[in-house]
């Protein structure tokens, strides 16, 4: 699988192959991204592909999560927010702005972050389990931390993420609507 990123001198630019091993360790290769003031990765193998913003349509009676699906070479893609799942401020979207696509349980859903940073290969051992945050809106979708020399990577569980009964929602509102 390669993923791409649409850019507007080329329709699309490879960002990367995704291989799950390498060297002598365990080897995790992601794809981090910033919401906010946080900086987030997720398992390269899980994501299609990343795309510049596109326009996006509302879909009526969805979850407030939910900003609505897009047209990707004609499959209807729901579209999360994720500003909006983890409690943050709503913003503006930016040039920066990108819709991540991933495979999730079988269902293809995107979702939008404010900038992506690159595709990085890290070490297992320097992945901590999920802290206990109680408080914390987005703790349930926490995997683990990644210790990287100046900076925290918030590593996101997409099958919490985006779980069966959300699943279920966004086919219920995406089949009300005749969304297909």
């Amino acid at each position: 699988m390669t993923m791409t990123e649409t850019t507007p001198d080329s329709s699309a630019v490879a960002v990367g192959e995704a291989n799950a091993q390498g060297g002598d360790g365990q080897q995790l290769q992601l794809v981090t991204f910033e919401v906010g003031d946080e900086e987030f990765a997720v398992d390269i193998l899980a994501v299609q592909e990343i795309n510049r913003m596109l326009q996006i349509t509302h879909v009526p009676q969805s979850p407030s999560d939910v900003e609505g699906v897009i047209n990707l070479r004609g499959r209807i893609i729901p579209v999360i927010d994720l500003r909006k799942r983890f409690d943050m401020e709503a913003v503006e979207h930016s040039s920066e702005s990108r819709i991540i696509v991933v495979e999730v349980s079988g269902r293809v859903i995107g979702f939008v972050v404010d900038r992506v940073h690159e595709v990085l290969r890290i070490d297992s051992s320097i992945v901590d389990p999920a802290p206990d945050m109680a408080s914390a809106s987005h703790s349930e979708y926490i995997q683990g931390v990644g210790k990287l020399n100046d900076r925290l990577l918030i590593l996101i569980d997409l099958e919490k993420l985006f779980g069966k009964h959300d699943l279920q929602q966004i086919d219920q509102a995406m089949a009300a609507s005749n969304v297909e």
